[in-house]
């Protein structure tokens, strides 16, 4: 898939207490039409371990209904932009995504986590003046960010303050 790509709809609900904001999906979670579907990426193990739910067994429409009931949302920060191939180092001319928009729509909502640099410098330049929530950046769940799986959980670990 080369030129524009699009994100996903938001998945999060009014139980929606940590937002989890990625860049845009690669090649593989766009042509499976799923959040993060690329077998070596990190995501389903790594936020299974904060909320206590191997949501990497679990078929893609129960992950999304354990991740919503266990209070995290997921989204991108880029609405769309150019792209060969899944790098974020590879996106050109990014539309920003509805992040007021959205975070307005969300009453029980705490932080707003960064899944990787990309997602952290475009996220905080547009949320730059939220006020009353935590804003977290995380390592990259993408296998490209070659931090072994172990240490980044030990970062993402902290999401769980925010869900109890």
């Amino acid at each position: 898939m080369e030129g524009a790509k699009r994100h996903f709809a938001p998945v999060v609900d009014d139980r929606t207490r940590v937002l989890i904001l990625g860049s845009l999906p690669g090649e593989a979670s766009l042509k499976a039409a799923q959040y993060y579907a690329h077998p070596q990426n990190g995501f389903w193990r790594l936020v299974g371990s904060v909320t206590g739910t191997d949501l990497a067994a679990l078929p893609y429409e129960a992950r999304l209904e354990a991740l919503m009931a266990a209070g995290v949302g997921l989204w991108d920060v880029v609405a769309s932009a150019d792209r060969k191939g899944s790098l974020d180092a590879a996106i050109r001319n990014p539309e920003q995504a509805d992040l007021h928009g959205l975070i307005a729509g969300l009453p029980e909502l705490r932080a707003v986590a960064f899944n990787g640099g990309t997602a952290a410098r475009i996220g905080r330049r547009i949320l730059g003046g939220a006020t009353g929530l935590t804003l977290i950046d995380l390592p990259s769940s993408s296998p490209a960010h070659t931090l072994p799986l172990s240490r980044k959980a030990e970062s993402w670990a902290i999401l769980a303050d925010h869900l109890s």
